[in-house]
């Protein structure tokens, strides 16, 4: 399957580490530590873009011009509630982009997401938008997350997830072919539930320990 838009990261730390959590036997506080580990990891792909210009530096020893950033806005969401293992990984990396949340569930139903929280910067128009989330299944709860930046106002965006089906990598890219997404791996399918194989099953509840 191709996916113009996709960038798929195979570096072997970020496929042992996401093994490591597709475990069963993993624990609650090790899929956490490792979550935050491989969105450092993705963290380093997903800006390797930023703009960085030479600036005057003076080190013990003489002055140069040296690359820094330069001051590109950043701005990371996390799609609840899943997303925050990945959000805390990106913001050590990143501790100057500011926060946003949206909250949606997936309706078990319908498989359709329902939003029940969103919150952004004032000025995320302004800002390149990193929207996190560890699964992309059906691909409608990233492709609805995306719709709601959009409309707050997001001109630059990028996903990044850990593992993606290819029916969610292709319902995502039909809704927003202009957003790049980032994945550690895509799998081979959904189940009859919406359930990606071989997966890492329910990230949420094995982010916190719940059922």
């Amino acid at each position: 399957m191709t996916i113009p838009t996709l960038t798929l990261i195979d570096h072997p730390l970020v496929q042992h580490k996401l093994t490591l959590l597709r475990r069963r036997e993993t624990p609650t506080a090790r899929f956490h530590e490792v979550m935050r580990e491989l969105a450092q990891l993705m963290g380093y792909e997903l800006t390797r873009d930023l703009p960085i210009e030479e600036r005057p530096v003076e080190t013990p020893l003489t002055s140069f011009d040296a690359p820094l950033l330069t001051g590109k806005k950043l701005c990371l969401v996390a799609i609840m509630r899943a997303g925050q293992g990945l959000l805390d990984g990106m913001r050590t990396l990143l501790p100057s982009a500011r926060i946003g949340h949206i909250g949606l569930y997936r309706d078990q139903e319908t498989l359709s997401p329902v939003e029940y929280f969103f919150k952004v910067p004032e000025d995320v128009e302004e800002r390149l938008v990193i929207l996190v989330d560890p699964i992309l299944a059906t691909g409608r709860t990233a492709a609805a997350a995306v719709h709601r930046l959009k409309d707050a106002g997001a001109a630059s965006i990028k996903l990044a997830v850990l593992v993606a089906a290819p029916e969610g990598l292709r319902a995502f890219y039909d809704e927003h072919p202009d957003v790049p997404v980032f994945a550690a791996a895509v799998d081979e399918k959904l189940d009859a539930n919406g359930y990606i194989l071989p997966g890492i099953g329910d990230a949420g509840d094995r982010l916190y320990g719940t059922r």
